[in-house]
């Protein structure tokens, strides 16, 4: 099941849940506090099974007509299930009733870690295209891949 969350403390709790459950993406202390305490004012969906949080995505507006993918999370014996898609499509649908015309994620550039690199094809695959590479905006270790998708676009 995918809900929307509001309450503030239920959003921090899932992602919390979530992030710590996945050291190879959110490994960094600071950088997961960052994530998690960021999700109380953003728009977010979490998914459940069996009343338990098994993953979740949140939005932040960017710009007028933009909005990024923030943080996602999808605890690891729920990957390649289909969770994060449908994660997605719930969040891609409030960003297109909300009037934004893009949306845009920054992961780390495919080549330098396997599980980014996983990660790197999930976006693709949801039909972001490569914008722009940022080789030092986190580290030199990081490279900051910047993926778009034209909310606007009818296929």
């Amino acid at each position: 099941m995918i809900r929307q969350i509001s309450d503030k403390e239920e959003k921090q709790t899932i992602a919390r849940t979530v992030l710590e459950a996945l050291p190879e993406w959110f490994g960094i202390p600071e950088a997961r506090e960052e994530y998690i305490s960021g999700t109380s004012s953003q728009i977010m969906f979490g998914a459940y099974e069996d009343g338990r949080p098994v993953g979740f995505i949140c939005l932040k507006e960017t710009g007028k007509d933009t909005v990024e993918l923030y943080v996602m999370g999808i605890l690891k014996e729920y990957h390649r299930m289909g969770t994060g898609t449908r994660l997605f499509a719930e969040a891609k649908a409030a960003a297109v009733s909300k009037g934004y015309s893009f949306i845009q994620v920054k992961t780390v550039q495919m080549g330098n870690y396997e599980e980014y690199d996983k990660t790197n094809l999930f976006y693709i695959s949801l039909g972001f295209k490569e914008f722009e590479v940022f080789p030092t905006l986190w580290d030199e270790w990081n490279p900051c891949q910047i993926y778009v998708m034209n909310l606007t676009e009818r296929k």
